[in-house]
């Protein structure tokens, strides 16, 4: 009977167990999110609490607005007085053109005057020698004369400081509006950006999922990045499963995967596919790793992670947690995918690892850049 039950044994592991690989080392695994505030302030309210599931873009916890509103108010009224500055820069231009001008007339009259007063030195110069004009008369003439071309010179040099002057506010203004200036758009980046610290006084769950690992308290003082909160994305959850290196040589990506958990037993069924294998043994992550070069050293299998997607479906009627101890049985027998060792890329779960909720509308801050630019520029801003 014995060996008719060996070969009866090694007919079914030929025909059938051959084709499959179990282990009992699995585990649940799921994305950690951390909730962490984009700004430092004053816990004002936690709105949930460890166990309870929260929505995507869930208020979780809101922090105190004042300096917030301050910062943004200090923004607004600098941006008023930077656009009040630069309306002055472009006043500035009529009013140096007008100086230039006025400078220029002023240098013809003085050039008129030294013309004049050379004719006359001139006229006076060949009566000298007959006594016609005295030396006194013509030391007089000379006087004038000399005076003039320092006016000439004076006026010349206020001529050329006006249009330096000129030149240079005009490089201020030239090819921009007010609403373009650089100062401006400065000023009022300032305002978009004391606009959105405001509104991340309010901290939205990044995903949906169940909150764990709260550690925030109401009125505690938080610094930005500071860890508030965990989220765990039940739906997302994958398994781990920790096979021998000796088990790997005909596991494929893609391979059809079946488990079962602990917590349900084995009547209740996951079902999933390989889609993964870890770049290490945990041996090589360990805190301390295995130093195998001592002479006390002893062969050791080593077990290597492999990635099960789950399907959906059986999540919904039986959730799983993160920890939860699994039985994972692959099916080998197909052997046309790559081999589990092979690295590839798993669009899925590129999609999964991503939200939206932090994507703060600009349009109310824009608005409020527009009003202030408006009111403070004496025309209206598209």
């Amino acid at each position: 009977m014995s060996v008719l039950a060996a070969v009866g044994y090694g007919a079914y592991w030929a025909v059938y167990l051959r084709h499959f690989e179990s282990t009992d080392n699995a585990y649940v695994q799921a994305p950690v999110v951390q909730v962490t505030p984009q700004i430092g302030g004053t816990v004002l309210a936690v709105l949930t609490d460890d166990t309870e599931v929260v929505k995507a873009g869930q208020t979780l916890v809101k922090l105190d607005p004042s300096d917030a509103k301050l910062a943004l108010e200090r923004a607004q009224a600098q941006l008023a007085q930077t656009v009040r500055e630069v309306r002055t820069v472009y006043a500035n231009n009529a009013s140096l053109d007008g100086n230039i001008q006025l400078r220029d007339a002023e240098l013809s009259r003085m050039q008129a005057e030294l013309l004049r007063a050379s004719d006359d030195v001139t006229r006076r110069l060949p009566l000298v020698a007959t006594g016609a004009v005295g030396d006194e008369e013509m030391k007089h003439a000379q006087t004038t004369q000399a005076a003039a071309k320092s006016a000439v010179a004076a006026a010349q040099s206020a001529l050329l400081v006006a249009r330096q002057q000129a030149a240079s506010n005009q490089v201020l203004t030239s090819g921009t509006s007010i609403e373009k200036h650089p100062n401006v758009e400065r000023a009022g980046a300032a305002v978009r950006e004391a606009y959105l610290a405001l509104q991340r006084t309010e901290l939205p769950a990044p995903v949906s999922g169940q909150v764990a690992r709260r550690t925030v308290q109401v009125g505690q003082r938080v610094a930005a990045g500071a860890p508030l909160m965990s989220i765990i994305p039940l739906e997302q959850v994958w398994v781990e499963a920790n096979f021998k290196e000796v088990q790997l040589r005909q596991m494929r990506i893609g391979q059809p995967v079946k488990l079962s958990a602990d917590i349900y037993g084995e009547k209740v069924e996951y079902t999933g596919r390989v889609v993964g294998l870890g770049a290490g043994t945990g041996a090589a992550f360990a805190l301390l790793p295995a130093q195998n070069a001592t002479g006390n050293w002893i062969k050791v299998v080593q077990r290597v992670p492999v990635r099960v997607e789950l399907d959906a479906k059986p999540l919904v009627q039986h959730p799983l947690r993160v920890g939860l101890s699994m039985v994972a049985t692959v099916d080998i027998a197909d052997p046309a995918g790559q081999p589990v060792a092979v690295a590839t890329v798993n669009p899925r779960s590129h999609a999964a690892n991503a939200t939206s909720v932090f994507e703060v509308s600009t349009e109310a801050a824009d608005k409020l850049v527009r009003d202030i630019i408006r009111s403070n520029s004496g025309k209206v801003v598209g």
